[in-house]
């Protein structure tokens, strides 16, 4: 196993892998030959950039049975999605604006699979090739815009502020997605754990049939969707989403009169 990520040192962007509190530099392309130069860095002198830079952002809707349930709705044929814009991609421990409407603001953890292949109309045998590994995302959502229309329901707009898709701090290769757990904290106090064994639809199988829809490039995300627990965040909050051997993705969330760097809590995103 190993948890690669992208950052800043001295002004210069840079990628390597974890190594307790130290970075080993790597140069090339993360996906393919990745070679380490035996430049080793403190953890501590670097600033956390998003761990991979995607083409496109997909995030499932109702893909865990629990949630399903107790909104008493039928498991869909077919995966339910939406698309994150570039606008929305945050860094590990950066701040999440409030949108200048005031919207009621939540949280959604999730697992997010990070596409390591181009992948076009692939078989569910041939899935798992193609993925890189997995981090931690939070799915952010104005959810009094959804249906603020009676006439149409405005995923995208609800969905798509700037900041509202923070993800990070690692991508971690070699795990087995149906042991892991997402867990996720508002100010220090858990109000997800849920288990991706529960989701509707494999990792495998949403892999393929998404595919079909569209290509998937290299480090192009696929969010699998959270289940309950989901809760509004209040201006000053931390929200952090937690994945074992993963890491934890933490981000304040303030008004823009008190955006800071945020980059004070990258640090302990990593651990």
């Amino acid at each position: 196993m190993a948890r690669w990520i992208r950052f800043t040192h001295r002004g210069e962007p840079g990628f390597g892998t974890l190594d307790g509190d130290t970075v080993r530099v790597h140069e090339g392309d993360m996906f393919v030959g990745a070679q380490p130069t035996g430049a080793v860095l403190p953890l501590s002198q670097v600033v956390l950039l998003c761990p991979v830079q995607p083409t496109t952002v997909i995030a499932l809707y109702n893909n865990f049975a629990a949630s399903l349930d107790k909104l008493q709705q039928s498991r869909p044929a077919e995966p339910l999605y939406l698309i994150k814009t570039p606008n929305t991609y945050l860094d590990p421990g950066a701040v999440i604006a409030q949108p200048a409407s005031n919207s009621r603001v939540i949280f959604e953890g999730e697992l997010a699979l990070v596409i390591g292949r181009r992948c076009k109309e692939v078989s569910e045998d041939e899935a798992m090739a193609h993925v890189f590994g997995v981090t931690c995302a939070n799915d952010v959502t104005a959810a009094d815009i959804l249906t603020r229309d009676r006439s149409f329901v405005q995923w995208s707009r609800a969905k798509g502020f700037d900041g509202f898709c923070p993800f990070g701090p690692a991508v971690a290769t070699g795990l087995d997605v149906a042991r892991l757990t997402v867990r996720t904290l508002l100010n220090g106090v858990e109000r997800q754990r849920y288990p991706m064994s529960d989701m509707l639809f494999s990792v495998s199988e949403l892999v393929s049939r998404l595919s079909h829809d569209m290509t998937l490039l290299p480090g192009d995300l696929i969010l699998c969707g959270t289940s309950l627990g989901v809760g509004v965040m209040k201006p000053g909050s931390t929200i952090e989403v937690e994945i074992d051997g993963v890491g934890r993705l933490s981000n304040r969330f303030e008004r823009p009169a008190a955006l800071g760097t945020g980059h004070d809590v990258a640090l302990a995103a990593t651990h």
